[in-house]
């Protein structure tokens, strides 16, 4: 089954490949056709199963003729260490589905480029890890650590992130509500006659807000406290996005006095509605 005889103009072997996420144009694709990545999910090039599958069979036609052994030890090459055996039988049965395919000739060539583009890739990937190694080293080294790290939610990665962006200089927030002011967590209200309107903050360190996000996503995961307490903000009308937001609010409050005061988080102050006898 092919589309076309070749690729169109300016056509690379990465959106031929199928992992791009934009907006696709021309006609629509045909029903029970998938492109070569679909195999591996919405991760694409950004898992290290596709890198390793595709740097032994970078074109449609080489990756059908894999057998299940050759995937197997592909992942095991890729870094993966559990569940190997069903990744591989559904990789296997995925790659023999019916897919979008160019001329053997064409298809050929583009799998030669695609290789040369998945090893500047693949060193793109070494080096993200290595940077990220390194900078969980040397924020496990900073003097916050313990107590950044003490709250639900927030671990190496997270914490070094938030640590960078807010900084270490006590003077530089006047308060807890300037620093939630800086992370766009603190609602804006508005007045204008009798009309009230509270909305979110838009001008606000988008990195703090992004890191937020995940913050408070991984606490409700985590912390039953952090659970009870989402869950309450939706029973109250929230939407997901606004009740984790509020969540993060409240722990960069709870962030700020800590670090002021050096003490660790503790369940019990922080949510001490939940805690009866501790309050």
């Amino acid at each position: 089954m092919r589309c076309g005889t070749g690729p169109k103009a300016g056509q690379d072997p990465v959106t031929w490949l199928g992992s791009g996420g934009g907006r696709r144009s021309g006609p629509a694709r045909p029903a029970g056709r998938t492109s070569f990545l679909g195999a591996f999910g919405q991760a694409g090039l950004a898992s290290a199963d596709a890198r390793a599958v595709l740097a032994i069979a970078p074109t449609p036609a080489a990756a059908a003729r894999l057998r299940h052994s050759q995937i197997a030890a592909a992942l095991r090459r890729g870094g993966r260490q559990r569940r190997i055996d069903p990744t591989a039988a559904r990789i296997h049965r995925d790659l023999r589905q019916p897919q979008l395919r160019h001329d053997p000739v064409v298809e050929q060539a583009m799998g030669t480029q695609a290789l040369a583009l998945l090893a500047a890739l693949d060193t793109a990937c070494r080096n993200v890890k290595e940077l990220g190694e390194a900078t969980e080293r040397a924020f496990r080294e900073h003097p916050d650590y313990e107590i950044i790290t003490s709250f639900p939610g927030l671990a190496d990665v997270t914490g070094a992130r938030l640590l960078a962006e807010i900084g270490d200089c006590r003077d530089r927030f006047a308060d807890a509500r300037a620093l939630k002011a800086y992370a766009g967590s603190a609602p804006i209200t508005r007045a204008s006659g009798r009309t009230i309107t509270v909305t979110r903050r838009r001008i606000k360190n988008n990195r703090v807000a992004a890191t937020g996000f995940i913050w408070a996503f991984m606490a409700i995961t985590n912390s039953p406290s952090a659970r009870a307490h989402y869950d309450k903000r939706r029973a109250a009308g929230d939407g997901h996005a606004a009740a984790l937001r509020h969540l993060f609010n409240r722990f960069l409050g709870q962030l700020y006095h800590c670090l002021a005061t050096g003490q660790a988080y503790d369940d019990a102050k922080a949510f001490p509605s939940q805690f009866p006898a501790a309050a």
